[in-house]
C-alpha cells in the first residue's frame, strides 16, 4: 500500500509541475510532457532512479530516430513502422530495453505529427514535441529524485569521502 501511495503522489506531483510550468510559460500544449512524465515514473521503488534514467535515455533515442527519419522522408505508416523497428534495435544494442516502451511512445508522439506534413510550421511543431518529451522526462526524473532520498544520501556520502 505504501508503494501505491508513493506512486500516486509522484504522478500527481509530476502532473502538477507540468501544469504549473505550462501556466508560467503560457504554453497550453502539455499532453506530450505529461505522457512523458508518467512514462518515466514507476510504482516500484527499488529501482526507480535507475529505471527513470533508462527511460530518459530510451526516450532520447526515440526522439532522435524520429527526427532523423522525418528529416529524410515524410511520415507514413511504413516510415513510422521503420522508426519503431530502428528504435527497438537501438534500445536493444544499448541495453535499454527496460525503457523501450517509453521510446516507442516518443516515436509515436513525434511521428504521428509527421502525417500532417503539409502544415506550415511542421518542424517547429516537431521540435516542440521533442522538447515536450524531453521536458517531461526531466520532470519525471526530478520527481523520482525527490521521492528517493537514497540518491541524495549516496551523493553526500561520496562528497564526504572525497573531502575526508
Amino acid at each position: 500500500m505504501n508503494n501505491l501511495l508513493i506512486y500516486i503522489s509522484k504522478c500527481i506531483l509530476g502532473s502538477a509541475i507540468v501544469f504549473f510550468l505550462s501556466w508560467l510559460l503560457d504554453y497550453p500544449d502539455i499532453s506530450w510532457a505529461i505522457i512523458s512524465v508518467i512514462l518515466v515514473l514507476t510504482p516500484d521503488n527499488n529501482e526507480a532512479l535507475q529505471l527513470a534514467i533508462t527511460r530518459i535515455k530510451a526516450n532520447l533515442i526515440g526522439g532522435l530516430v524520429s527526427m532523423i527519419i522525418l528529416y529524410f522522408v515524410v511520415a507514413n505508416p511504413f516510415t513510422i513502422t521503420m522508426a519503431l523497428v530502428i528504435t527497438i534495435l537501438c534500445c536493444h544494442l544499448l541495453n535499454l530495453m527496460n525503457g523501450s516502451r517509453a521510446a516507442l511512445a516518443a516515436v509515436i508522439i513525434i511521428m504521428l505529427h509527421g502525417l500532417e506534413y503539409g502544415q506550415p510550421h511542421f518542424w517547429t511543431t516537431t521540435i516542440e514535441r521533442v522538447a515536450a518529451v524531453i521536458a517531461g522526462c526531466i520532470i519525471g526524473l526530478i520527481v523520482t529524485l525527490l521521492f528517493h532520498k537514497k540518491f541524495f544520501k549516496t551523493i553526500s556520502q561520496r562528497i564526504r569521502q572525497e573531502e575526508g
